[in-house]
């Protein structure tokens, strides 16, 4: 059984990659930073429906403190699935962005995949099996107005992933980004009416947080070994 991580796996898309990952035999690891009480339920479905799994909480941000949780984590053995998923978006048009905005995006996404990824290599590596999936979206491909900070910790994200990819595929460890469009979580209440995304999207509608897990869940199995490297975009033909 392979011990997966899934940083904030209590948001929409990280519970069910969380769900899918238990279905597919793995032992998840449901991280939160302030939902504990989420995190905590997802676990609880997961074994109600027979799976593995364990809650944790802690700020990604924190490079001192998550370090912490990752050593008692390892303790228990290299954790050889991760998925970076957890993300946060604080939107304005760039002129009147403010610096607390910039910083706060660019933290999460992009310092808390240094943060959680750095300490979790050598481990995996000593394992020569591994895969790292960092959650992205459709901005960091195209832009999108009124979100720079956001493009901007996305599209690093690909890069980022990208040159990993290099580093590690001689180590049977694969690297890759999947980067959703308009999903149907809590994120997008507000944002998007029906009329909006029948306009965006091609296929008329939003995709369901399980069409991203069933993506992640194919990307981390024995059946994606030759695939790293890429940005996978899921969004229903809008790029």
């Amino acid at each position: 059984m392979k011990r997966a991580l899934v940083t904030g796996g209590s948001g929409g898309i990280g519970a069910a990659i969380c769900l899918r990952l238990a279905a597919d035999g793995h032992h998840v690891i449901v991280h939160a930073n302030r939902s504990r009480e989420k995190a905590d339920a997802v676990v609880a479905s997961i074994l109600a429906n027979g799976g593995s799994a364990e809650a944790i909480a802690f700020d990604i941000t924190d490079r001192a403190a998550t370090a912490s949780a990752l050593e008692a984590l390892l303790e228990a053995g290299a954790i050889q699935i991760l998925v970076n998923n957890a993300g946060i978006h604080d939107d304005a048009v760039f002129p009147g962005m403010s610096g607390a905005q910039w910083d706060s995006v660019l933290d999460v996404s992009l310092n808390g995949f240094f943060n959680v990824t750095q300490p979790l290599t050598m481990p995996m590596i000593r394992t020569r099996w591994g895969r790292i999936i960092s959650i992205s979206s459709v901005a960091g491909i195209t832009g999108n107005r009124g979100q720079v900070n956001y493009s901007a910790a996305k599209g690093a994200l690909h890069a980022a992933s990208k040159s990993l990819a290099l580093e590690l595929a001689s180590r049977n460890i694969t690297v890759n980004a999947v980067a959703p469009g308009i999903i149907a979580t809590e994120m997008i209440e507000g944002a998007f009416d029906a009329e909006a995304i029948k306009n965006l999207v091609p296929m008329k509608r939003a995709g369901k947080p399980e069409e991203v897990a069933d993506l992640v869940a194919f990307l981390a199995s024995d059946k994606a070994a030759y695939i790293s490297g890429q940005v996978i975009s899921i969004n229903g033909g809008m790029v």
